[in-house]
C-alpha cells in the first residue's frame, strides 16, 4: 500500500509549532567578468593611434568587461590592449572583480581625446594609447604597445623624474601606509594577480608609478 506524501513527511516534534512551507531565501550570485573581446572599432582609436605607431590596429583588441565600482555596484568598462595580452589582462581583472577591488571607471582614451593628463585627473583606468611617457617627451610610453595598464590613477599617482605628481589630485595619496579604497599596495590582490601573469608594477620604481603595470617592466 502506498501512503499519502503528507503521512510520509516528518511532522513537528512535540511542543513545536508547525512552520508553513515557503520559498528558500535567494542567494546572490557572484558577479562574473563577462568579458567580450572584439576587434577595435575605428572610433575607439581616435586621437590615440596614428601612422608610425608601433602596433597596427589589427593587432589590438577591445575588451568589454565588468568591474566593481566605488559605489559597491558592478559596472561595464572597456580596455584596449594588444591581442597577445588578452588572456593575462582578463585573468587579472577577473581576480580583481572576485575580490571586489574597486575601479572608479574604465574608458578608452579616445573619450579623453588621447590626453593622458585628462584621463588621470578623471581617475580613469586605461591601457592602449600611442603617446610619449608623461613627464618625458623623449621616450615612447609602453602604452603605445598595448601591454601596459594604469589603474585608479588618482589613488595611485605617478611621480616623474622631476618630482612632479601626476595627476596633481593624487598628491594626497603619496602616503602609502594606509589601505584606502582603490589604492594599490604591495601584496594586495592587484599586485599578486599581476605578478602571476608576469607583469611588473611601477610602484617599485625609484620614481614610483603606483598606477602602472606592464608586461615588460617598462
Amino acid at each position: 500500500m502506498t501512503l499519502p506524501l503528507a503521512l510520509l513527511a516528518p511532522g513537528p516534534a512535540a511542543g513545536q509549532t508547525p512552520v508553513a512551507p515557503g520559498p528558500l531565501p535567494a542567494v546572490a550570485a557572484a558577479p562574473t567578468l563577462g568579458a567580450v573581446v572584439t576587434a577595435v572599432p575605428t572610433v575607439k582609436l581616435r586621437f590615440t593611434h596614428r601612422p608610425g605607431c608601433p602596433v597596427a590596429p589589427r593587432d589590438l583588441r577591445l575588451i568589454r568587461m565588468n568591474h566593481w565600482g566605488f559605489d559597491g555596484r558592478v559596472h561595464r568598462g572597456e580596455l584596449i590592449v594588444h591581442k597577445r595580452v588578452v588572456p593575462a589582462v582578463t585573468q587579472v581583472f577577473g581576480k580583481m572583480l572576485k575580490a571586489r577591488f574597486p575601479i572608479r571607471k574604465m574608458r578608452v582614451l579616445a573619450e579623453y581625446r588621447g590626453s593622458d593628463e585628462a584621463a588621470m585627473a578623471d581617475d580613469n583606468t586605461s591601457a592602449y594609447n600611442c603617446r610619449r611617457v608623461t613627464g618625458n617627451p623623449y621616450k615612447l610610453s609602453r602604452h603605445s604597445y598595448g601591454d601596459a595598464v594604469d589603474i585608479n590613477t588618482v589613488e595611485n599617482p605617478y611621480v616623474d623624474a622631476y618630482g612632479r605628481v601626476h595627476p596633481a589630485g593624487g598628491r594626497r595619496y603619496l602616503r602609502r601606509d594606509r589601505a584606502l579604497q582603490g589604492m594599490i599596495r604591495r601584496g594586495d590582490v592587484v599586485t599578486k594577480a599581476m605578478a602571476q601573469v608576469g607583469w611588473q608594477w611601477g610602484g617599485r620604481w625609484g620614481n614610483p608609478d603606483y598606477q602602472h603595470f606592464s608586461a615588460t617592466g617598462q
